[in-house]
């Protein structure tokens, strides 16, 4: 297992859209004008969001809030993710993609990096959405929050 994650992405305009809403890319990869690699070194996390319609209609919504892993690390398969990834979240189905892509400009707007939050917070808002209950606001008090436990963690 290599030390990076590479995410494939596709843009065939109107019907497959694969994407990166956020995160620090490593290393990225030109394959043609549609087509493009990108990779994350270990403990990064991201965003990778999936689309795809046909003639009638939307086919596919989804996106996974993901932490690249390193060698040896345990990981869950992933489509276009390769080697795969630890899962923080994973929803399907437009609403509540939208409702989760809200989350992330929240997480913004308190001036966090929706990369540096804490990842427990991504898990629980898909457990708060799969439960159709609201979800708590990230604040700037919870990332210091996290920084500190992650500086005892160390």
């Amino acid at each position: 297992m290599t030390a990076l994650t590479r995410v494939e992405l596709l843009w065939l305009e109107g019907r497959v859209e694969r994407w990166i809403r956020f995160g620090r890319i490593a290393e990225e990869t030109i394959l043609d004008r549609r087509r493009r690699i990108v990779a994350f070194a270990a403990g990064e996390v991201f965003a990778f969001v999936r689309w795809a319609s046909n003639g009638y209609g939307t086919v596919v919504s989804r996106i996974d809030i993901l932490r690249a892993v390193g060698p040896g690390e345990a990981f869950s398969t992933i489509g276009f993710v390769e080697p795969g990834a630890e899962i923080l979240l994973r929803i399907s189905a437009w609403p509540k993609v939208n409702e989760v892509l809200r989350a992330i400009d929240a997480v913004e707007q308190t001036g966090v990096a929706p990369e540096d939050a804490c990842p427990d917070h991504w898990r629980h808002v898909m457990n708060r959405l799969a439960a159709g209950e609201p979800r708590r606001a990230y604040t700037r008090e919870r990332h210091r929050a996290w920084l500190l436990r992650r500086r005892i963690d160390a």
